[in-house]
């Protein structure tokens, strides 16, 4: 367990520290960038902001469940994901930087925070582990889709991401539900969707 808490900690710091890399094309390398006006690169970055601070709650969440997960294939599951979580912040990051704009000065703290949601869904079993991993997906899903209705019409650099983004959290929480993850309970999906509103609101702005 210690070996695994010090490699989960590693993660977090390169995470919160390091510049993230991706090792597929980023989305937008074949789309023109287009004029924008101030206004809209200023909303554009923010809601990216909101992007990146969201994938870097999900590298935490990742790291927190597999630091609890007791079956190896719902490891390689959650490892999978983190891999692909880690690409959607190199695309997230470098769109911010080409925007103008800057990562969420809350990501530290809210790291920790996914963090521990994460090992407390990983200690109630490995089903509850995949069911709280496949919940979270389909809510980013639907998150991301309501991005793609308020980002500028002519961001399609930043709309590429966005649904690529889109379509790996869909694989995701089917891979989840496929390898066994339980329905989470109405309370539990509701207090899920309270938190992630407080993070997109303040993150658009800090």
């Amino acid at each position: 367990m210690l070996d695994r808490l010090i490699i989960e900690f590693d993660k977090g710091l390169r995470t919160l520290m390091a510049e993230a890399h991706s090792g597929r094309p980023h989305p937008d390398k074949q789309v023109d960038e287009v004029a924008l006006s101030e206004h809209e690169k200023k909303h554009a970055a923010a809601l990216m902001r909101v992007n990146h601070c969201g994938e870097v709650c999900a590298q935490a969440l990742y790291s927190g469940q597999s630091l609890t997960a007791r079956n190896q294939q719902t490891l390689a599951a959650l490892q999978q994901a983190a891999r692909e979580e880690t690409e959607h912040l190199a695309w997230c990051e470098k769109r911010i930087k080409e925007l103008g704009g800057r990562t969420s000065a809350l990501n530290p703290m809210l790291y920790g925070s996914a963090f521990a949601l994460g090992a407390v869904a990983g200690a109630l079993g490995d089903r509850w582990n995949l069911g709280f991993l496949a919940e979270t997906e389909r809510q980013v899903g639907r998150h991301l889709e309501s991005h793609l209705q308020k980002l500028p019409q002519n961001d399609s650099k930043s709309r590429a991401i966005v649904e690529q983004m889109r379509d790996d959290e869909a694989q995701h929480a089917e891979t989840a539900v496929l390898h066994g993850g339980a329905e989470l309970p109405g309370p539990v999906k509701a207090a899920m969707q309270v938190a992630a509103r407080a993070m997109t609101s303040s993150t658009y702005y800090l």
